[in-house]
């Protein structure tokens, strides 16, 4: 290369660099005021993440299904699966400052992921948060609460923040977690009167399903140290589901697009669901030695990342004044119907019944236009494609994190800490 143009080169590189860094120093003020309103309203006493701020359920409530047996559109509807990919940023967090506050605050949601996974004598079962007696849970737990569960304790095990004890116990919980999902074909456990049953599982021949069970497996192998589990994950890497004609590893290659017969909404309004996977996806390719399996994880990564792409664009369409209802609040107004629910389908069919006036559209406004954009944000920054870093820091720093009422603008402390850090 011509000394003129490898001086050209130095300088652009120089430039770039430094735009990055001054872009990520503009983007970290919204990246604090978003983790100060994070602790200050959503994270409750046991370190589990709510919804949103509103009256929590009380037994009778979980007992009977209020507002639905699932627990859908209550504050503790999403407890293990938020607070599972909070701690995965968390602890990213707690590395590059090294802050006892921050160390503290990671242990804090270790320890609700740890009782989540403990207030059921069903074993297996992690419930979706806890009510207001500190115990009570709804009896349906699900696939989309369980692999955030592992995602958020392999990252805080394989930091240095617990201690020797505190490490033992984690580790013996993981153990019984894992071997209750083993023991049942990788479904998940219910509870209460729907215990016996399961919801949701892992085994399945979606993008999703290969992604998260080989996560699941290699994770556990990872925080116990037991063998079995890595012979189980290199063992299903080359399985092909029921109903699939490629094994889980070509099935990781495929990306999302392989699930949007199965989730037809998927790039409208879903990444949500998806973050967990891809975050697994890239723990996968970070500590896979095989270089073909790593190339597929690679490729499911990028397939991906380039499906979410123009969706994290769409948070421009977010109107910080925007002052619409947020019904959702009183939970108990905006689904006043009631009836038993002796079959999971029946929990769906009442948990679609509400009164939208009384809701409000505020829910469904941020869903759209603030939960789906940083979602799809996280996917990318999890890929690694440091031209897309522009577009993640510019959907961080759009909001104004004090008006919003769902937590789910914890996606943008997720997508921040998913990015390489500034040079």
């Amino acid at each position: 290369m011509p000394r003129g143009l490898r001086t050209l080169f130095r300088l652009w590189s120089l430039f770039a660099v430094t735009i990055a860094s001054v872009a990520a120093a503009e983007t970290e003020p919204a990246v604090e005021r978003a983790h100060a309103e994070t602790w200050r309203r959503f994270v409750d006493e046991h370190g589990i993440m709510r919804d949103y701020v509103g009256e929590l359920p009380t037994p009778e409530d979980c007992r009977l299904g209020r507002p639905n047996a699932i627990g859908w559109w209550s504050p503790i509807e999403n407890g293990p699966m938020f607070t599972g990919m909070y701690l995965h940023a968390v602890v990213e967090r707690a590395r590059r400052t090294g802050a006892e506050a921050d160390r503290g605050q990671a242990r804090k949601l270790a320890q609700g992921l740890l009782k989540c996974a403990s207030v059921s004598e069903v074993p297996g079962f992690v419930a979706r948060g806890v009510g207001s007696d500190g115990r009570c849970h709804y009896p349906l737990s699900s696939d989309d609460q369980m692999h955030p569960w592992f995602l958020g304790l392999q990252a805080y095990l394989a930091s240095d923040i617990p201690t020797a004890a505190e490490r033992e116990v984690f580790v013996a919980k993981v153990r019984e977690v894992a071997g209750a999902l083993e023991s049942h074909g990788w479904k998940v456990p219910c509870d209460g009167a729907f215990k016996g049953g399961f919801r949701g599982g892992f085994k399945g021949e979606h993008f999703r399903d290969a992604a998260r069970y080989l996560h699941i497996l290699r994770a556990t192998y990872e925080m116990t140290g037991d063998a079995v589990w890595l012979e189980r994950y290199r063992r299903a890497l080359e399985e092909k589901p029921t109903g699939s004609a490629e094994t889980r590893r070509e099935i990781c290659a495929l990306g999302c697009p392989r699930d949007l017969g199965f989730i037809p909404s998927l790039e409208k309004n879903q990444f949500w669901i998806y973050v967990g996977t891809q975050a697994g996806l890239a723990r996968l390719a970070s500590v896979e030695a095989d270089a073909a399996t790593r190339a597929a994880y690679r490729r499911g990564l990028a397939v991906t990342a380039g499906r979410a792409l123009a969706s994290v664009d769409t948070h421009a369409k977010f109107d910080n004044a925007d002052q619409g209802f947020f019904g959702t609040a009183d939970w108990r107004a905006a689904h006043p119907t009631w009836f038993p629910q002796p079959t999971q389908a029946e929990a769906e069919r009442l948990a679609k019944i509400v009164d939208s006036k009384k809701r409000g559209p505020r829910k469904n406004y941020e869903a759209t236009w603030m939960r789906h954009p940083l979602a799809a944000a996280a996917i990318v920054a999890l890929a690694g494609e440091t031209s897309a870093r522009p577009a993640v820091l510019k959907a961080v720093r759009h909001y104004e994190y004090a008006k919003l009422n769902m937590a789910e603008f914890f996606f943008a402390e997720f997508a921040y800490y998913a990015l390489p850090e500034a040079k």
